[in-house]
């Protein structure tokens, strides 16, 4: 059953949240879907991920007419996603969001106003953070040039350099309809031949790399993602780099993501670009990288499916986001 209608309208749009301990931040998505996708057919299905904070009942509750999935374990934010997109009704897009996204109104029209305007693919919204800055969410393909310019001047600097970075923080593309070959996966709209040519998502990314694998995916079948900059939004998440179990999962999945795309000799290439970025940040003192830069010269460590410690599984699904 959709909770807003257009008449005459066939279209149906999936609104898919995972959650994981997300009561505290859960109602105020709901609060912005109603303004967020006025005017569009949608309907909501959360999956969740075994909460133990109440995150299930609080969605039931005040969003009866969604549909609750309760996974019965924490498998990781793409098999929620496809746990979601299995128990959704037909639609003709999905749009999946963080439980800490906020829709700004009008999101969604503008969203699906681009996607069928620029054809099949994924369509992301401007996204600002919580206290109104902006958040590089357009991403270019990991190469060893680019990791290796993040390495030695970072991440921000790099990504005025195409070449060189792969974070896009040129100013000039947030403003304009732009296309990037992948973005941070907080809020983005599939469209529904999109879904059908690359879902599901690939389940043995627990966390992080799980986006980029899909929109790379997506691009080489000839489904851009594009940017809806008239499309906002806020992000509320925290930043994952503070815990550096998170920050060594995102590392470590980066790198056994290139590897499934590319031979040897570039992978080894790219591990040891990787590898000296985190070296460099520890040397500096950061936890995170410390954590990070162990994993990647632990022996067998890219062989492994890497997921969070037991006692911090707690944090996946809550919406944090790392830029990578």
């Amino acid at each position: 059953m959709s909770t807003t209608e257009t008449p005459g309208s066939g279209d149906m749009l999936a609104v898919i949240v995972v959650t994981y301990n997300s009561a505290a931040v859960v109602p105020g998505l709901l609060d912005s879907l109603g303004p967020g996708l006025a005017g569009l057919r949608w309907q909501l299905t959360v999956a969740d991920n075994a909460s133990s904070d109440g995150t299930a009942e609080t969605v039931r509750r005040l969003m009866p007419v969604a549909r609750v999935v309760e996974t019965g374990h924490n498998g990781g934010y793409s098999a929620g996603i496809n746990a979601a997109a299995a128990a959704a009704g037909p639609f003709t897009s999905v749009l999946i969001l963080n439980p800490d996204i906020r829709l700004a109104p009008g999101c969604g029209r503008h969203l699906v106003d681009l996607q069928r305007r620029g054809g099949d693919g994924i369509v992301v919204p401007l996204v600002t953070m919580a206290d109104g800055g902006p958040e590089h969410t357009l991403r270019r393909e990991p190469t060893v040039l680019r990791a290796l310019g993040d390495a030695f001047v970072g991440a921000e600097r790099a990504g005025r350099l195409p070449v060189l970075g792969e974070v896009v923080t040129d100013p000039a593309a947030y403003r304009r309809e732009s296309t990037s070959d992948w973005a941070v996966g907080s809020a983005m709209l599939v469209s529904g031949r999109c879904w059908s040519a690359c879902a599901p998502w690939d389940e043995s990314f627990f966390l992080y790399s799980e986006e980029t694998d899909f929109a790379l995916r997506a691009r080489d079948a000839g489904f851009p993602t594009r940017l809806a900059p008239a499309a906002r939004a806020t992000h509320i998440g925290g930043d994952s780099r503070a815990a550096p179990w998170m920050w060594r999962l995102l590392t470590l999945n980066k790198v056994r993501l290139y590897r499934r795309r590319h031979g040897r000799v570039a992978t080894a290439a790219y591990w040891a670009a990787v590898l000296l970025r985190e070296l460099s940040r520890a040397a500096l003192g950061s936890p995170t990288s410390r954590a990070a830069a162990a994993a990647l010269l632990r022996p067998g460590s890219l062989r492994e499916a890497p997921g969070p410690p037991t006692d911090q599984r707690a944090a996946v699904g809550t919406g944090l986001n790392a830029s990578a």
